[in-house]
């Protein structure tokens, strides 16, 4: 396995719809969060799910660990924080942290890989995911998409 440090922040505005009669965000949420950040590393990195899903490659869930600390609230702006955690020909994973933030305090461009991401941790997990073809048989993503895998490489 490797390993990669680069952390990918998404920002999003809790929607009163992703709220519970709590007044929180809904567990739930987060988790279409992860994917949310998973999406937009991989579009950030130059690459979108359609294009690797053309290439034969699909990407499932296998492992989901998330831990709650504190709740987001409607109208906060939090960040949806990604990396690859580990990677193999076959497997990646993916760390993620839900974190809220004043906007006036996030900027992405001093954030250096190793330092304090910004804001409050909400929310902390990640995501294991196998690579497979479209007969859901395990695929080695450096023979289908060597170009992608040397992404992941330096990434």
């Amino acid at each position: 396995m490797h390993s990669a440090s680069s952390w990918y922040m998404h920002p999003l505005r809790v929607r009163y719809q992703e709220t519970d009669q709590m007044a929180v965000v809904f567990h739930g949420n987060y988790v279409t969060w992860f994917e949310i950040g998973r999406t937009e590393w991989i579009r950030n990195a130059g690459y979108d799910y359609k294009t690797i899903e053309d290439c034969g490659l699909l990407l499932p869930v296998v492992d989901l660990q998330c831990r709650y600390v504190l709740p987001a609230r409607y109208d906060d702006t939090v960040l949806v924080c990604t990396r690859v955690a580990e990677f193999s020909p076959v497997r990646v994973s993916f760390e993620s942290q839900v974190r809220r933030v004043a906007l006036s305090d996030f900027h992405a461009s001093e954030l250096a890989a190793g330092k304090q991401l910004p804001g409050e941790l909400l929310v902390e997990g990640g995501t294991k995911h196998v690579w497979v073809n479209q007969l859901w048989q395990p695929a080695r993503i450096n023979k289908v998409m060597p170009e992608l895998y040397e992404l992941l490489r330096t990434k």
